[in-house]
């Protein structure tokens, strides 16, 4: 063969393998492109504690776990075994995520198959136990607090950027994601509250001085997400946690009757949660955080049970121990009632599927008065 043919060819093969890469790079960006455009049903990348938990505690050493029966018996995706959700059926998080057109449940970050494209869906940070503060939850010796959950988003966001490239990711955060974030709640009952574990925080600590404290730190928090690229964000207040059937046991209280200093402590830090999410909306361009007014949900729940399908808002389906079954969290030697969605509370501490139901209906689809400044389904939209 001439020299000159030889050349020839090999420029020929080059610019044929030029053409191949070329032509495998613009097939990896329109894939990346039809993940983003096509991702209709949004991903939900949620944080907090056992209420939103899908089952990261499942992977850590912690007492504060669900992975047994009968916790699940109504979660169809898992033919009613145990996932880690502390609940006979859905999370809040997870019926969100149904009602506003999700592919899929957002897993667990801790799972080892949440990697490649089982994150377009969303990741689950939450943990039972967590807390807005480090120490928050230490009687269950490991759980994910939030400053752990955000560093996690972290790794999260590092592998979007290598899955549909830097600029792709960052609009399908700001554009396709929900950031929904359950938190506070194990702060009161689990540190603050909590009997003898924290008298010394108490003594050194005012009611008033304590949730300053977590509202510092959760509006850190709330901003590292957002230097992070979140962009749409849900924020749930603490419930009335002095009528959940644990604080009602351990307080001896009548059916009708709810813990006074509990329900005011929630009600004092979610008025200042109501103004940290102004000012956050007001300093942090581009951002959305809307307030779900979780407090009053439940507590129109608890008050008015019947007008909803419900026999009982005081005892637990699924505990015992005292009037309510409030002091034995639900397991495999606990008693169990037979029409789970006739109670408002699955254990003594988290709300039943049936609950989860309502709750979820209002903050997707509700007024001013329980999603504010707009629901879900137009903060999704936008």
């Amino acid at each position: 063969m001439h020299p000159s043919e030889a050349r020839s060819m090999e420029n020929s093969w080059a610019a044929s393998m030029a053409a191949v890469v070329a032509a495998l790079f613009a097939a990896a960006a329109v894939v990346g492109a039809e993940v983003v455009d096509e991702f209709g049903g949004g991903a939900s990348f949620i944080f907090g504690d056992s209420l939103v938990d899908s089952g990261n505690n499942n992977f850590i050493p912690s007492l504060s776990r669900a992975n047994m029966t009968p916790n699940g018996i109504d979660f169809a995706a898992s033919g009613g075994m145990p996932t880690g959700r502390f609940t006979n059926g859905r999370t809040i998080a997870d019926i969100i995520g149904e009602m506003l057109g999700q592919a899929d449940y957002s897993p667990p970050f801790l799972a080892p198959n949440t990697t490649g494209g089982a994150i377009l869906n969303g990741v689950n940070y939450a943990s039972g136990g967590a807390g807005i503060l480090n120490a928050t939850g230490k009687i269950f010796v490991n759980r994910i607090g939030m400053d752990l959950q955000v560093d996690y988003f972290n790794i999260t966001r590092k592998q979007l950027d290598d899955l549909l490239g830097r600029d792709r990711a960052k609009e399908f955060l700001r554009k396709k994601a929900i950031f929904s974030v359950t938190v506070g709640s194990n702060d009161f009952l689990n540190n603050y509250l909590m009997p003898v574990l924290s008298t010394g925080t108490r003594i050194s600590e005012s009611p008033d001085s304590f949730i300053n404290d977590l509202i510092f730190h959760l509006r850190d928090q709330l901003t590292r997400l957002y230097t992070l690229d979140a962009r749409k964000f849900v924020i749930a207040n603490v419930g009335p946690l002095g009528c959940i059937p644990y604080q009602k046991t351990i307080n001896r209280v009548g059916d009708d009757e709810c813990v006074k200093l509990p329900n005011q402590m929630a009600a004092q830090y979610n008025g200042q949660l109501r103004e940290l999410l102004i000012e956050l909306n007001g300093n942090l361009p581009g951002a959305r955080f809307c307030l779900a007014n979780v407090y009053d949900l439940v507590l129109e729940l608890i008050t008015n049970y019947p007008n909803y399908g419900f026999e009982t808002a005081s005892v637990a389906c699924c505990g015992n121990g005292g009037s309510y079954d409030g002091l034995v969290p639900c397991g495999p030697t606990t008693s169990m009632c037979d029409a789970r969605d006739k109670h408002v509370f699955w254990d003594p501490y988290h709300p039943s599927e049936a609950a989860n139901v309502l709750l979820a209906k209002y903050i997707v689809d509700g007024d001013s008065k329980y999603i504010s400044p707009m629901n879900l389904r137009k903060l999704y939209s936008l």
